[in-house]
């Protein structure tokens, strides 16, 4: 138990504070709580506070100053404890608490912070004085700085205006400086403004000049371009006809010769293939023949009847193809598209000429497959296969317009057979003397085959 002079352990213990404590005297309460926690066992301690029983004192005051406080004020026994550590620490400063006397040379913050813990009669006075004294000597403190700053803060609006007044000096000197200098410079511009206005004019006359020179010598460069133009072109056409006839001596027939040729070649096969396909005799016409009557070995008008195919059958492609001196033209992309149109693009015209090509070699048809330039990315490396001819449109020419170019240039009358499934195209060459056959017809005989 703690001995006191002048009265027993409790005698102020009635006593209570009708304020909060002084933020002072609370954090020197629980500097003291903290510096005492130490000595303590885990089993002294209250068991809100054993989490915080490894902390250093600092960090004790740190973390646990709330839950210390609320110890202090709420539990008699760790209070008590805690001032027997004080007794301990502080023995003059706790035994002039006891006699009633503290010392006047002492920290009121101290004084009041160890009546608290101890709470000696009277205490309840000494912590509210020393807070009346901390807040005096706080607001002596906060007077001093007060009038520390007041008198810093008017020195430095003496050294401001003092500078000011210095900056201002040399601004107005500077600025009479600079209209001094604005008017030579507005002078000195007036003077260039005129010099340049004398160079426009110059200028604007050399430019009427040189573009009267320019137009004069365009004039006569359009007038030589022309002229040399001109010139070129009746070289070429010179050239030309010079070619033409050199041609037509080495070849010794004309283009014109080659159609009449070609067509008669058609003639005289169509009527071979006649008169096979009519059974004629080599003999000449008798007299008896003219009667109406069926021979053996010819076909009556039944037989023939017998014989019409429909349009998408691929046996009207082989009759076709047995005409003499047919000649078959494919749209390349047309029929790839309708067989095999996930297939990529020279994949397809491989495989289409492939089949052409097997078609050529069974039928003995000349075979022109005819492809859309457009679709091409870059010129194509392709060795065409054997009997079949390979075509790409030029750049601005559409695969239709150059199957249209091949029939117009077959002579009249010679089979030409065009597969294609495009309606204008199918048209377009039945009015020119071909004969349309759809890409799906091509493709049955292909399959077929």
């Amino acid at each position: 138990m703690v001995e006191t002079t002048g009265g027993g352990p409790q005698d102020g213990a009635a006593e209570v504070l009708d304020r909060p404590l002084p933020d002072g005297v609370r954090r020197r309460v629980v500097q003291i709580a903290a510096d005492g926690f130490g000595g303590l066992t885990v089993t002294e301690l209250p068991a809100q506070l054993r989490q915080y029983a490894r902390f250093t004192p600092s960090r004790r005051a740190k973390f646990a100053g709330n839950a210390l406080a609320s110890a202090l004020e709420s539990d008699p026994l760790f209070r008590q404890r805690i001032g027997e550590r004080l007794r301990e620490v502080q023995p003059e400063l706790t035994g002039a608490l006891d006699s009633g006397s503290p010392p006047p040379a002492a920290d009121p913050l101290d004084v009041a912070a160890a009546a608290y813990v101890l709470r000696p009669p009277g205490w309840v006075k000494l912590v509210a004085a020393a807070g009346e004294e901390a807040q005096r000597a706080d607001a002596e403190r906060a007077d001093e700085e007060s009038r520390a700053e007041l008198e810093r803060l008017r020195a430095e609006l003496v050294r401001t205006r003092e500078r000011t007044r210095s900056e201002t000096e040399r601004l107005r000197a500077e600025l009479e400086a600079a209209k001094k200098e604005s008017e030579s410079l507005h002078r000195r511009l007036r003077s260039a403004l005129s010099d340049v206005k004398r160079g426009e004019a110059a200028l604007r006359k050399l430019r009427g000049e040189m573009e009267a020179v320019r137009a004069e010598g365009s004039a006569q460069v359009s007038a030589a371009e022309s002229e040399s133009r001109r010139l070129r072109a009746r070289l070429g056409e010179t050239e030309a006809a010079l070619e033409a006839a050199r041609r037509a001596a080495r070849e010794g027939r004309s283009v014109e010769d080659m159609r009449v040729r070609l067509l008669l070649d058609t003639v005289l096969d169509a009527a071979q293939g006649l008169r096979r396909e009519l059974a004629l005799p080599p003999v000449s016409v008798r007299p008896a023949e003219t009667v109406d009557a069926v021979e053996p070995g010819r076909m009556t008008p039944k037989d023939i009847a017998a014989r019409a195919l429909s349009e998408d059958d691929p046996a009207v492609l082989d009759q076709l193809l047995a005409l003499p001196q047919a000649h078959l033209v494919v749209d390349g992309y047309n029929v790839t598209k309708t067989g095999y149109p996930q297939m990529p693009l020279e994949k397809q015209r491989l495989r289409l000429l492939g089949q052409l090509a097997r078609l050529a070699a069974q039928s003995g048809a000349e075979v022109t497959c005819v492809f859309d330039g457009a679709e091409l990315a870059a010129p194509v490396l392709l060795a065409p296969p054997r009997g079949v001819r390979v075509l790409f449109s030029k750049p601005g020419v559409t695969a239709d317009e150059l199957i249209r170019q091949l029939v117009r240039a077959e002579p009249p009358g010679r089979p030409v057979i065009v597969v294609s499934t495009d309606r204008e195209v199918a048209d377009g060459v039945a009015r020119a003397g071909a004969r349309p056959v759809a890409s799906a017809v091509l493709l049955k005989r292909f399959s077929r085959a």
